[in-house]
């Protein structure tokens, strides 16, 4: 439907920039105010812990949860989204702590509210039991002492209740007994103290625990029979404490319990990690089958049966492995040679990386013969100027004869694990210091971002060629991947989908193995990676007054290579004219804004590697306007047929453009006001059409220029609903004249601690999770107290009744609840707006009206504008809250049935078709 307006004139106000207050749910054992500023939420540990904030203010303001206290500070959610709720399925203790909602919307300071979680949790008590015994008197007889230890983790702290049997022990009526908390777990632990056991104390006992029933939470109990055989566990091992394997045996480990009673309990463990998924544990036997090198580690067993410390055994289980075989050439070192040469020394080495290392056999061979120790030639089992599990082979005083091919093998005695073997041949000629060199032009490699590159070191003269290590010159920075180190046999590095992060020195140096063990030869290369220049901004949305100088700057934070090539600037994509700017300053664009180079600005800045851009969108348009949504009983019945719409906006940066003269609806509207941030501005949209709905495009006017249009939905409804679900409680307001205010609630937000016998369990619908409004008869209230909630206020000044009728009649329907043997009374008043308000009671009812929701419903026929008036009135003692919901005011006479309130559903905004309210803005 098309809307021709007058003229807008709106009324600034100012409106609150951000609010928040969180409101909890989930299974709520309790929730008390620790101070003013804080409230203390008591949950169940594994229920559903539901914390949602409810923030106003305009524009909508941004939610961040965030959480500290607990186990340790955590920031565990960062959210932009309104009404955000935090939900944690299943919560856990170390969950507990204090949650804080921050609400901001950049307008005044940002609203915070937190809430402290404490979650509740009783585990269920470990007794443990310890025994002594004594000489005494010179060893004429002994005394045997016993104590039961109970410990239990909870929170509140536990009471801890001993029996015997079923009898409570109690320390005053028996002198045979202690009972006591030991100081390094106070509040945690409970010591029974048998002295000098009587026949009597063989028998049962029970250490109860309790956090009286807090969150509902039930007494846990553990018994423990107390015998002349008690005794702690005592266990062996089939085996020793180190098992050798190899890979594909069956491994049988037993656990056997030599004394304890009662029986033990008897468990396997690992470490490090769980037992592997072939294991399989048949009474006190594990069994391993087929064991792999991933089974290795130590197998703990343990039995338990509350007496004394558990018993525990373990064996390390060593599966043998045996994996690259390397060897060394070391020349005459008193000598500082790095060649062989007759009549010097000369030591070659032997290492392979095994499990279990010392259990490595190394023999050598000389030309396939065995070699045994002699004045010149000496074995080292373990050479001790090498890495642990290195055999060495040194030739002293070296001859002609020497001159051989020496053999290397290394095995495990007896064991089925291949042995590994490496030949060495030793000549003049077989054997010469490497030389490391970097290819003529490859000291610097270039490549653009995201290719490929290859870094080349070549050994050249070497004999035998040693493999080649590449590392990163700067200690602190890792290869590309993730190693500090990387081996490659030919020299070359070869490196993919390069980035700038890779760029720097590499160092390439030959390994100390499978080669001679001198000096090792080292060299360099720089990784140069080319990419386009990093802009900043890449887009920024620059808003300006006509007339007014803009400068755009497109500054230049990295570049390589960092010379530019080329700088030009672009507008809606066609290029500037402009002097060819100096390649070294920071490029910029200064221009003045007029309406007719409004627009997409582009910088672009180029060097060898590409391209890059800074985008401006520049224009004098106004922002965006923004709706406000909260506006309480916005609708108005008019005369006629029609009905009023009190549209409610704030502006965004309103002094960031030309000044707004108005705002644009249907016609060009002019306003005498002058917006300001933050400020809420209203105009009331007349002669709309009942009942039809219609879409409201607003559009902020400069003298210039126009902004982009917002749109929305406004519907009209001929019924006010209330069920108090929101927190602004649909516009109704508490009366500042009265003596105490109605409260919102619901039963996941009842005291605990309430009067049991007074106010309903669960709103009007029987659910946990809906609200009503109650008042509170408990102290301070005194008899007579009054609370009055007023409802928004209705506008029928214009309104015409039925014919041969001045005044047309509303409906008024609720619910309430009045349970107590010392309920007040519950007043409804119609206040009528005139010269002087009016009030007048409409309806009461007094006195206890049992203990469900009692439906209400009475006609008034208003001579003005009218509200609706709650009046509730305390009793003569505490058991006398009164609560109301879902309330129903309605135009025309109530139906008999009150079919209406019945069904809520048809209360909710009629559906009809939406004709649209759409603007017709001016050109240019």
């Amino acid at each position: 439907k098309h809307l021709f307006l007058h003229p807008i004139f709106f009324f600034p106000s100012f409106h609150s920039p951000a609010n928040a207050q969180i409101v909890h749910s989930g299974a709520a054992c309790n929730v008390k105010d620790d101070n003013i500023s804080e409230r203390i939420y008591t949950i169940k540990e594994g229920d559903t812990l539901v914390l949602q904030c409810i923030v106003k203010g305009h524009p909508r303001p941004q939610v961040r949860w965030t959480k500290t206290a607990g186990s340790a500070s955590d920031k565990f959610q960062e959210t932009s989204i309104y009404n955000e709720t935090l939900r944690i399925e299943g919560i856990q203790r170390v969950q507990g702590g204090r949650y804080y909602c921050k609400a901001d919307n950049g307008v005044g300071v940002a609203a915070i509210k937190s809430i402290r979680v404490d979650v509740q949790y009783l585990d269920t008590p470990v007794l443990t039991v310890h025994q002594t015994i004594s000489d005494v008197r010179g060893s004429y007889y002994q005394e045997k002492t016993v104590f039961l230890r109970c410990t239990v983790h909870s929170n509140p702290p536990a009471r801890f209740i001993w029996k015997r049997g079923n009898t409570l022990i109690e320390q005053s009526k028996d002198n045979g007994v202690d009972i006591y908390e030991p100081l390094y777990t106070q509040g945690e632990t409970k010591v029974l103290k048998l002295k000098n056991l009587r026949p009597k104390d063989f028998a049962d006992y029970t250490c109860q625990v309790s956090v009286r029933n807090v969150c509902n939470i039930e007494d846990k109990s553990f018994t423990f029979r107390l015998t002349n055989a008690t005794t702690p566990p005592m266990i062996r091992l089939s085996v020793n404490d180190t098992v050798v394997v190899d890979p594909g045996q069956d491994v049988l480990l037993t656990c056997e319990v030599t004394s304890g009673f009662p029986p033990p309990t008897v468990t396997w463990s690992r470490y490090p990690g769980p037992l592997p998924l072939s294991a399989q544990v048949r009474g006190t036997t594990l069994i391993l089958r087929a064991v792999t090198p991933a089974d290795a580690g130590f197998y703990n067993c343990s039995a338990v049966n509350n007496v004394g410390n558990p018993a525990r055994k373990n064996a390390n289980l060593v599966v043998r492995t045996m994996s690259n075989l390397t060897f060394q050439i070391t020349p005459d070192s008193n000598k500082d040679s790095e060649t062989i040469q007759m009549g010097r020394d000369l030591k070659l080495s032997c290492h392979v990386d095994a499990t279990p290392q010392d259990k490595v056999n190394y023999t050598w061979y000389k030309n396939g013969a065995p070699v045994f120790n002699s004045d010149s030639l000496i074995l080292l089992r373990s050479d001790p100027d090498m890495a642990p599990g290195t055999s060495s082979l040194e030739i002293v005083d070296m001859k002609f004869r020497d001159l051989a091919t020496y053999s290397c093998v290394a095995n495990f005695p007896g064991s089925r694990v291949p042995e590994l073997r490496v030949d060495v041949n030793i000549s003049q000629s077989s054997v010469s210091p490497p030389m490391l060199s970097v290819p003529p032009g490859g000291q610097v490699v270039s490549v653009r971002e995201g290719g490929n590159a290859e870094l080349v070191c070549l050994v050249v003269d070497g004999k035998p060629r040693p493999p080649v290590l590449w590392s990163r010159l700067e200690k602190d920075l890792l290869m590309p991947s993730g190693a500090t180190m990387v081996e490659t046999p030919d020299g070359r590095l070869r490196l993919k989908n390069v980035s700038r992060d890779m760029m720097g020195l590499y160092r390439c140096q030959t390994a100390p193995y499978n080669g001679l063990n001198i000096k090792r030869r080292e060299a360099q290369v720089q990784l140069n990676v080319q990419y386009p220049p990093i802009l900043d901004p890449v887009f920024q949305d620059m808003r300006s007054r006509n007339y007014q100088m803009v400068t755009l700057t497109c500054t230049v934070l990295r570049s390589n290579p960092p010379r530019l090539t080329d700088i030009r600037w672009f507008r809606n994509g066609d290029l500037i004219r402009m002097p060819m700017p100096d390649l070294k300053e920071t490029p910029e664009l200064k221009f003045k804004l007029e309406p007719n180079n409004n627009g997409s600005y582009e910088c672009r800045v180029s060097n060898n590697a590409g391209t890059s851009t800074c985008t401006f969108n520049v224009s004098a348009k106004p922002y965006n306007a923004e709706f406000y949504f909260d506006t309480p009983n916005p609708v108005r019945i008019l005369k006629g047929n029609n009905y009023s719409y009190n549209l409610q906006w704030t502006q965004r940066d309103p002094e960031a453009t030309d000044q707004i003269i108005g705002y644009c609806a249907a016609l060009c509207c002019l306003s005498e006001h002058k917006p300001e941030k933050g400020v809420l501005m209203s105009y009331t949209i007349s002669d709309l059409r009942i009942p039809l709905s219609y879409e409201v495009r607003l559009v902020p006017i400069t003298t210039y220029s126009t902004g982009d249009y917002i749109s929305r939905i406004i519907q009209y409804s001929e019924h006010h609903v209330c069920g108090f679900e929101d927190e602004r409680i649909c516009g109704f307001s508490q009366d500042r004249s009265d003596v105490f205010d109605w409260t919102r609630q619901n039963h996941l937000t009842q005291n605990p601690k309430r009067s049991a016998n007074t106010g309903p369990e669960t709103d009007r619908s029987g659910t946990k999770e809906g609200y009503y409004m109650y008042i509170e008869a408990s102290r301070p209230r005194v008899p007579g107290d009054r609370a009055r909630l007023l409802s928004p206020l209705y506008n029928v000044t214009s309104v015409r009744g039925p014919k041969g009728s001045g005044r047309v009649p509303y409906c008024v329907s609720f619910y309430y609840h009045m349970k107590g043997k010392h309920i007040g009374t519950l007043n409804v008043l119609l206040r009528v707006r005139s010269i002087a308000s009016v009030d007048s009671v409409v309806w009461t009812k007094s006195g206890d009206q049992g203990r469900d929701w009692k439906k209400a419903f009475f006609d008034i026929s208003p001579s003005g504008p009218f509200q609706i008036v709650f009046e509730g009135i305390r009793g003569p003692s505490f058991e006398g809250d009164i609560a109301i919901d879902d309330v129903f005011i309605t135009i025309g006479k109530c139906k008999q049935e009150n079919t209406v309130a019945n069904k809520r559903a048809e209360y909710y905004f009629a559906s009809c078709k939406s004709s649209l309210w759409r603007s017709t803005l001016p050109q240019g």
